[in-house]
């Protein structure tokens, strides 16, 4: 079976619970990002990079989906295009049930002027919270820029009340306002941060590694207030991360990604308790455990993730995969799901249904 019928096979096992559920807020279907590889001064065409290859998913109202899987699996990439920070180069991205408007809209058709105006329903908030504020700019100018983008206040009074309400929200106080981002520790820089994606009570929300740069303690305050956050405005979230720990605790769902494609998806509790990709089960064999009576192997994979510019035949794992067949070397498999429940498990392995892989529960 060739690409483009695995392609189908994808979307349609995708499009069998999305389509049933009136809950979905957001529906990205087939999506890619190929950036073509230049050289010397003509700037020639020598190869193209597959940072997202052919991905499909859905985030229903509410929940938070993770994204997870090592350097150069193509999360980040996949975060910035459903937020048209960068440009797709094919598929659809389907934000639907939007306040008070009641529509569908399809992101990748939106021209600058009206994908301006639909950015108030979302927000994102960087890895490096240092980096993502301008350090010339107070708290007050740097939280109070999205209203002024969008004419929100009537006068600077009305805008300092906004601000001052913000940082309430996050846990900051307003006195805080005319400082520079220096003077703050890097977790209340991501806290202010956050103050700035909930300038225009958004309902989607992608977090690209929120946490990853900052210290344990404080990795945990900031988890709890996106929890917090979460209940108090029903924000939908794309989490995006790394730490496999860090996922269990704030994810409802966990899509597992390998050189820009979902290799699983699944209930986060299901997919730690019973992962059926053996990239998942390497994955969450690295997850440090605190019962140390349990003999836990970690799973060493072989080799080094494979060259988005370059891939292997057939599966993409299978040079690092110590469950590999011949198949696994000449036929790509389809992520398919055995369709039980409201939240099936999608895997995409020719084995899924052979193997008895550890999880960690």
């Amino acid at each position: 079976m060739n690409s483009d019928d695995n392609k189908n096979n994808q979307q349609e096992s995708l499009k069998v619970n999305s389509d049933n559920n009136k809950n979905i807020l957001l529906k990205v279907d087939d999506l890619y990002k190929h950036f073509t590889v230049t050289k010397g001064v003509l700037k020639k065409a020598t190869g193209t990079v597959k940072a997202v290859d052919g991905v499909s998913f859905y985030i229903k109202k509410g929940e938070t989906l993770a994204l997870v899987g090592e350097s150069g699996s193509g999360k980040t990439t996949t975060g910035r295009c459903i937020m048209r920070a960068i440009e797709a180069t094919s598929g659809s991205i389907s934000f639907n049930n939007l306040t008070g408007e009641g529509k569908t809209v399809d992101i990748m058709k939106l021209d600058r002027k009206r994908l301006i105006k639909f950015r108030r329903h979302m927000g994102m908030v960087f890895q490096d919270p240092f980096a993502s504020l301008n350090p010339r700019l107070k708290i007050s100018d740097i939280v109070g820029e999205p209203f002024i983008n969008h004419r929100i206040c009537k006068n600077k009074k009305e805008l300092q009340e906004k601000v001052a309400d913000l940082l309430r929200t996050v846990k900051l106080s307003p006195k805080y306002m005319n400082r520079y981002p220096h003077a703050f520790s890097g977790g209340q820089r991501q806290r202010i941060a956050i103050a700035r994606a909930l300038a225009l009570k958004p309902e989607f929300i992608v977090a690209d590694e929120p946490v990853s740069a900052l210290d344990v303690s404080v990795q945990v305050q900031i988890l709890n207030l996106l929890k917090d956050l979460q209940e108090d405005f029903n924000l939908t979230y794309l989490f995006v991360a790394h730490n496999l720990a860090v996922v269990e605790y704030i994810s409802n769902r966990v899509a597992v990604m390998y050189v820009g494609k979902i290799v699983e998806l699944a209930n986060t509790e299901e997919l730690f308790s019973s992962p059926k990709h053996p990239y998942t089960e390497a994955l969450l064999s690295a997850v440090p455990e605190i019962d140390t009576r349990r003999n836990k192997q970690r799973i060493l994979l072989k080799g080094e993730i494979a060259d988005p510019a370059n891939t292997p035949g057939g599966c993409f794992f299978h040079p690092r995969c110590s469950y590999a067949r011949d198949i696994c070397k000449s036929k790509e498999p389809k992520l398919l799901s055995d369709q039980k429940g409201s939240n099936p498990h999608y895997v995409s392995c020719h084995f899924a249904d052979k193997l008895k892989l550890a999880g960690i529960k």
